[in-house]
């Protein structure tokens, strides 16, 4: 009788831990919150777990506490079970999630070469398909460690800690991480299923980033001054910025530092992403300078037109759809619950920028509601939302999406007839004007119920409230604004700088634009050897510029 009522009493202790064990988590995306200590019953592993046994166990679990006085070996064994499922479940969803991110590339191909003429298409397209085993191979080689070397704990991806090095300098009595140095080639410390996974995520994030210039810079840009910068923006053009918001740098830090909100936040990139991209696209845009034709003597512009707008909108959709994976994915954690709020403001954002850029550019601008603007306005939208979209509500992410759409369309005025620089698609409007927007509205509209103890700051309590997360000026917090408008600064200068080092070596090298009967005659043939559509004479109707 004795032995029945004790298999009751496991058996229901079993039952009770079960359900104590489906309460969800709340992890930092980017930033892994420090690692529970492990059960004696199931320790962590000290060294890479590169074939995944070892990996999630009783420690991965949010009531891992309540396992401490535990002796029965079935509750610990089933216990360690459902910790380890939680780490796979995961890992599969940071894994689906970063396939659709890279599925994107199709839909940037597809809009940067719709938007661009019919004589260059093998040349656009070439660029988006090459952009990814390039910037992959560099980002493999000493990218990823540059960027997420000294992360330290991956908390959602089975508490794996060896990418503990970080360059670090001291400055005003305050560590300011500079830099990664672990992961080259992904072996020793990186040799473990949870960094493999991270990897995979995190190249195709920057795979986004190193498409953004080639339709900016289309249509007259070399080939082999294309090739060097591809090997450039996966090894250090990129992760510079990105260790210093993701990798555990120093601008995550300013709320640990100086008290600066939770330090500067961009969820999925907007900034680390997006405004990278814009303003390695405004750098290259200017030293390469304006297509022929575009611009008259007088300095007025003229309109080039797509050869294809079709392709471009299918482009699009295609990046609203693999923005999904983008954006929710971000949580680096199936089990996050968070991620239907990521996804439904995803979809409302983009709904209103493509709606406010249509009404703006037809009744504001005088024109017809241009195909055009209405993509890119999508585009802005999505943009815009990537950094914020955990952090607000419906009402914010519409707000936040309907600015991105008129954003859009005066930006790309203003670039093209104040500057002067020659952008094809819009690419310097779309993800660096509205990058920055994007990271700016986070510190505006973040409503304070999401991302407890997002980079180190007010696990239990922040502006004296239990379970506070990151909250913007709008809520009570102007100290995180402040934060975001650091951040923004940093990514514009600092990425100016690099890119501008960049394009000026391989202008001093290679050059980095055709001549100018290669222009003429069409980047297909002479730069790649064949032409995009076959049989079809590119006459004086691909060539129709006007004037507005």
């Amino acid at each position: 009788m004795l032995a029945k009522i004790r298999k009751i009493g496991s058996i229901g202790l079993m039952l009770y831990y079960l359900l104590v064990l489906t309460v969800p988590v709340v992890v930092n995306a980017q930033t892994a919150a420090p690692a529970a200590p492990a059960a004696a019953a199931t320790p962590a592993p000290q060294g890479p777990d590169p074939n995944g046994s070892a990996t999630g166990g009783i420690s991965d679990l949010t009531s891992f506490n309540s396992f401490k006085d535990i002796k029965n070996p079935t509750v610990l064994e089933l216990a360690a079970a459902v910790g380890h499922n939680r780490v796979a479940i995961n890992i599969m969803w940071t894994l689906i999630t970063g396939f659709l991110v890279m599925f994107m590339q199709a839909g940037f191909a597809m809009v940067e070469t719709g938007m661009t003429r019919a004589k260059n298409v093998n040349h656009t397209m070439t660029m988006n398909f090459m952009i990814y085993p390039f910037g992959m191979l560099g980002f493999y080689v000493c990218g990823f460690a540059f960027m997420f070397g000294g992360l330290g704990t991956l908390g959602t991806l089975g508490g794996y800690a060896g990418l503990n090095n970080e360059i670090t300098w001291t400055l005003f009595g305050k560590p300011f991480g500079m830099l990664g140095n672990v992961g080259y080639f992904l072996t020793g410390p990186a040799y473990d299923v949870g960094v493999f996974t991270l990897f995979l995520f995190q190249m195709v994030f920057m795979d986004t980033t190193a498409t953004i210039p080639t339709g900016a810079m289309a249509e007259r840009w070399k080939w082999s001054a294309f090739c060097l910068y591809g090997v450039a923006i996966g090894t250090i053009m990129y992760p510079v910025f990105g260790n210093w918001v993701w990798g555990g740098g120093w601008l995550s830090q300013l709320g640990a530092n100086f008290g600066l909100g939770h330090g500067y936040a961009d969820f999925a990139g907007s900034s680390v992403v997006h405004m990278q991209g814009g303003v390695i696209a405004l750098i290259g845009a200017l030293i390469i300078g304006p297509r022929i034709g575009k611009f008259n003597k007088n300095g007025t512009a003229n309109t080039i037109p797509p050869h294809n707008m079709p392709m471009a909108i299918a482009g699009c959709f295609i990046l609203a759809f693999g923005w999904f994976g983008f954006n929710p994915g971000s949580t680096l954690a199936g089990a996050d619950l968070r991620i239907s709020v990521v996804a439904v403001n995803t979809m409302l954002a983009s709904a209103w920028g493509a709606l406010a850029s249509m009404l703006w550019i037809w009744f504001v601008r005088g024109n017809k509601p241009d195909p055009g603007m209405m993509v890119n306005g999508m585009l802005a939208g999505l943009v815009a939302i990537t950094a914020p979209c955990a952090f607000v509500n419906a009402t914010g992410a519409s707000i936040i999406g309907l600015v991105s759409g008129i954003l859009v369309v005066e930006s790309c005025f203003f670039v093209e007839r104040t500057l002067k620089v020659d952008d094809p698609v819009g690419a310097i409007s779309v993800h660096g004007t509205n990058g920055a927007w994007g990271v700016l509205s986070l510190g505006l509209f973040a409503d304070g119920t999401y991302g407890q103890g997002w980079n180190g700051v007010g696990a239990t309590t922040y502006m004296g409230k239990a379970g506070q997360g990151l909250t913007g000026l709008f809520y009570g917090d102007s100290s995180q604004f402040i934060a975001q408008v650091i951040g923004c600064v940093t990514c514009f200068v600092t990425l100016s700088v690099i890119s501008y080092i960049v394009f000026m070596v391989i202008e001093k090298t290679v050059g980095n634009r055709v001549d100018p009967e290669t222009e003429i005659e069409g980047l297909d043939i002479p730069e790649m050897g064949s032409v995009g559509y076959c049989g079809i004479k590119m006459d004086k109707a691909s060539e129709n510029v006007t004037s507005h």
